[in-house]
């Protein structure tokens, strides 16, 4: 055999092997994983934690579902969510609002994680005062490209958003029923997977495909158990933009010190955190807000979702991904039904119906839409 011929011949059986060894790493699991993501283990080791200044003013007496909107400056005027109070429990948190000392209503320590600070501070400091009928959490926008409507108005969806429907089956319920730009189709890569991987190192200003690669390690800070280690071809199927409907005893599943240590997660990242400007951990999150936020988007439903415990071991339950998933995702027909009281309708796919919601070109409104500034897509 010539010396070229067998050269070539080795070349080829070395590329197989790579191929065959890179299909190996991003092959799907052939059963479902159990994932110890049944608490928060984060430790943080600053030396102060925030003061308690986000209550919620009445919350306590209330009787109606809390709608908690983490807002910055930027989202326009908040009146439109005046006439939702007669459906709602107003909480309102202005991220980037001054500092105001002489009050302990509605403040947060920073600015930090797009909407996550506003929904955890509200967690932390009116934990014992969740209502019976549980809290609804959005942004501070009222249109925006992920309001899961023909006419991208948040204040519509809400005026129709059933919250005892919602939380019937497990709980929780994210907002939106359209599957786009979430990772619900089978198609989306998982997210320890290689082409996610070499997407997130050729492109490192594609938000999405940053935090998608960040998420395994984040998984495992957070939950700090060698089981809840995210393998590379374990995918965590969810609905994207982080506005959802959680009853109080999903709530009260997770401890107040949890979601102290998820906010100190998120403070601890930031080099000019409020708790200690110069300190940070490895194992915090992200010093980017963009990475830090879409990481933490991934986090409300498997908080959240009522799961019968599966046995991780004899004394620590955890969580099937694959049961996980399939609640995470449910059909869009059967979300708007459930959600808006939308029943009967078309829908060639299961992740979307016609006539209910076209994802905008650029993720930008129409032109003969609303016009306002929108926040950037994570």
């Amino acid at each position: 055999m010539r010396r070229k011929t067998r050269k070539s011949i080795v070349n080829l059986v070395l590329f197989g092997g790579v191929l065959l060894f890179i299909l190996y790493l991003n092959v799907s699991p052939s059963s479902s994983k159990v994932f110890a993501w049944n608490e928060i283990r984060y430790k943080t080791t600053a030396a102060k934690l925030p003061d308690a200044r986000g209550v919620c003013p009445s919350l306590a007496a209330s009787s109606k579902p809390a709608l908690v909107v983490s807002r910055v400056t930027a989202d326009g005027d908040p009146s439109w969510l005046q006439p939702l109070a007669e459906r709602y429990h107003l909480c309102v948190y202005t991220a980037d609002a001054p500092a105001d000392k002489s009050s302990v209503n509605l403040q947060v320590p920073a600015n930090r994680g797009h909407e996550t600070m506003g929904y955890l501070t509200f967690l932390i400091d009116n934990y014992a005062h969740i209502p019976t009928a549980g809290a609804v959490f959005v942004h501070g926008s009222r249109w925006a490209w992920h309001n899961d409507a023909p006419d991208y108005d948040n204040a519509a969806l809400l005026a129709q958003l059933n919250v005892s429907r919602a939380l019937a089956p497990w709980g929780y319920h994210n907002l939106r029923c359209d599957w786009s730009l979430s990772t619900c189709p089978p198609s989306a890569p998982s997210q320890g997977s290689l082409e996610t991987s070499i997407q997130a190192k050729l492109d490192p200003w594609d938000a999405r495909a940053v935090s998608d690669a960040a998420l395994p390690g984040a998984l495992a800070d957070l939950f700090g158990d060698a089981s809840s280690v995210l393998g590379p071809g374990d995918a965590v199927r969810s609905q994207c933009c982080a506005q959802f409907a959680v009853s109080r005893e999903r709530i009260w599943q997770h401890s107040r010190d949890e979601y102290v240590a998820l906010r100190q997660w998120l403070l601890d990242g930031s080099k000019d955190s409020n708790t200690d400007r110069h300190f940070q951990s490895s194992s915090a999150a992200p010093s980017d807000d963009r990475i830090a936020g879409r990481i933490l988007s991934y986090v409300w439903h498997i908080l959240f979702i009522k799961q019968e415990p599966t046995d991780l071991t004899a004394s620590s339950p955890g969580i099937d991904l694959d049961r996980l998933n399939s609640q995470a995702c449910p059909s869009a027909d059967a979300c708007y039904c459930l959600l808006y009281g939308r029943c009967n309708l078309d829908c060639p796919t299961p992740g979307s119906c016609r006539g209910q919601y076209e994802l905008p070109k650029d993720l930008k409104l129409p032109v003969d839409g609303p016009a306002s500034p929108l926040r950037e897509s994570l």
